[in-house]
């Protein structure tokens, strides 16, 4: 069995392309970081001159303890609403490398099966039980990925569900106490 020229361009095509997306996916993953990351750095800049001057006008202690416990609030908020956001950025940018991942290995499974059945037919006599062989091979390889991805999928969903519960134990410590 030769390899045509042809089939070495479309193999090199399909990789430009794979590697294109990926490409595509990170470029678009680091932007949508840029730009949380200038949201919340002009929103700490705001935040802390109007902070300032708040804290210009206080006439007593008491004024001030109650202010610097109001400021601290939407502060700690906004934080955790920034790390949510880049949480979420992540979990985006690792699904779509996931499904490209997933994508790219079934094309190169039903290339392999393809050329392990076009190499059974053009093989000598006696050779088709190490092309059955070869397709039992594929066969389990294919099954261990799947229960690797079903085992990483989970393993994500857990992640996602201790970062939520986080974030609410965080957000319940944060509320200010109310003097008895």
């Amino acid at each position: 069995m030769y390899v045509t020229p042809e089939q070495i361009q479309a193999a090199q095509k399909a990789n430009v392309e794979a590697l294109l997306a990926v490409a595509s996916t990170q470029f678009s993953a680091i932007e949508k970081l840029a730009n949380l990351n200038a949201n919340a750095v002009k929103a700490v800049f705001e935040d802390s001159v109007a902070n300032a001057r708040a804290l210009m006008g206080v006439k007593d202690v008491q004024e001030f303890v109650s202010l610097q416990n109001t400021l601290a609030q939407p502060t700690l908020e906004k934080a955790i609403a920034w790390s949510k956001s880049v949480y979420e950025v992540a979990t985006a940018t690792n699904a779509e490398m996931t499904k490209l991942a997933e994508k790219r290995t079934a094309e190169w499974n039903e290339n392999f099966a393809s050329m392990l059945e076009k190499a059974g037919k053009n093989a000598p006599a006696g050779s088709d039980v190490a092309v059955a062989a070869m397709k039992q091979m594929l066969t389990a390889a294919n099954s261990a990925y799947d229960n690797l991805n079903k085992v990483a999928k989970q393993a994500t969903e857990m992640a996602e569900a201790n970062v939520a519960a986080a974030t609410e134990t965080v957000k319940g410590f944060a509320k200010p106490k109310k003097a008895a």
